[in-house]
């Protein structure tokens, strides 16, 4: 992190309402229990063991498409690249519909399916620094001209940001990591978080976000030209391996409660000790 970070804006908003299922842009979004975006993550899938129904455990629910209305409670889920095999499309309420969302699913994947949603806070990607998670677009830009035939929004869906900022500089998010025993301080608009963690990827951003479809030799190009590109405010203690990408966040208790709106100004105010 460098201390002459330059401001930028919150351009986009975007919470995931269904653990590993598509996520839905919007204007303004409060910080929940915990310090998530309400509704992001809010209901999660679990296979009969108890294990996530995700990206990392099944390809197959990268081919299911969900269309969220979130002023109706509503989903719609399809699987278009599936023809006739999938089941028909179908919108279903999230509060009321949960056992026929679950039938959907496991139609679809061939296993029972259970879809829960009881967790104060919501089912984070990470449960300690469970605020939103922030990429730059100049990051999705820099990130997507590394693979043939990536664009930039099929890397924004392969990373799953809550948070994008507007800055065209790669890897702006970098400058809200600070060395361990630290936290960065950033205000968007009237309320704080603290960067923390620079995030590390797993299988999925390799995969097609609509086929689940492997891109060849993903991680290697990765860290090759993460490695290459790697600016100067990046990198540290934090940084213990180069196949990461996107920044971890937690909320302050003072910010939860707080509202983050797309067009907030976005600037570094300094560090906190962890």
């Amino acid at each position: 992190m460098t201390d002459d970070a330059p401001a930028t804006t919150l351009d986009r908003l975007r919470v995931y309402p269904i653990k590993s299922l598509d996520g839905v842009d919007i204007d303004a979004a409060d910080l929940g229990a915990g310090g998530g975006l309400a509704p992001d993550r809010e209901f999660a899938l679990l296979d009969a063991d108890g294990d996530y129904v995700n990206g990392k455990n099944e390809r197959r629910i990268h081919r299911v498409r969900a269309d969220h209305d979130l002023d109706a409670r509503t989903v719609t889920l399809a699987a278009p690249h599936d023809g006739a095999e999938a089941p028909d499309a179908a919108t279903f309420s999230l509060d009321d519909d949960r056992s026929a969302i679950e039938s959907w699913l496991g139609s679809f994947l061939g296993y029972e399916v259970s879809m829960v949603g009881e967790r104060p806070g919501g089912y984070p990607d990470d449960t300690e620094l469970s605020g939103p998670t922030v990429v730059s677009t100049g990051t999705l830009r820099e990130v997507a001209s590394w693979f043939d035939g990536v664009s930039v929004d099929s890397m924004r869906r392969r990373l799953r940001a809550n948070v994008e900022l507007a800055s065209g500089e790669a890897f702006f998010e970098d400058r809200l990591v600070a060395e361990p025993g630290e936290r960065v301080r950033v205000r968007a608009g009237d309320i704080d978080l603290f960067g923390v963690d620079p995030c590390r990827r797993c299988a999925v951003p390799a995969r097609d976000p609509d086929t689940g479809e492997e891109y060849p030799d993903f991680r290697a190009r990765f860290i090759e030209r993460r490695e290459a590109t790697m600016p100067p405010w990046s990198g540290g203690g934090r940084f213990d391996d180069v196949f990461q990408v996107m920044v971890n966040t937690a909320a302050p208790e003072a910010s939860v409660g707080g509202t983050l709106r797309v067009g907030d100004a976005v600037r570094v105010v300094g560090t906190d000790p962890e």
